[in-house]
């Protein structure tokens, strides 16, 4: 399994319109067909030293290898996404892990 794990940073003048769009247009990427398991949220209230919350999204998403991870990233979603989001962050980092 590949899971794939995306943390972003927006843009600080962006809308609370803005922002619900951007965390609408993440939920749209679970409709990606290889997707095995989905969640996009907001850093929880956890607060302990270790924890990083300095994000203002992120993304997690479990495929079953790297070709379905090459199949999400070329998918038109995933294309469409980036298309209309990818203005609103500053920072995007990526953590990708298979087990």
């Amino acid at each position: 399994m590949l899971v794939h794990s995306v943390y972003f940073w927006l843009k600080k003048d962006l809308s609370q319109a803005d922002r619900d769009a951007f965390l609408e247009g993440l939920g749209a990427l679970s409709e990606i067909n290889v997707v095995r398991s989905f969640a996009a949220g907001m850093p929880a209230s956890t607060d302990r030293p270790v924890v990083e919350k300095s994000y203002d999204f992120a993304l997690l998403v479990l495929l079953d290898d790297m070709e379905a991870h090459d199949v999400y990233q070329e998918s038109a979603l995933h294309q469409e996404f980036l298309g209309n989001f990818s203005t609103f962050w500053e920072k995007v980092v990526v953590y990708d892990f298979e087990t």
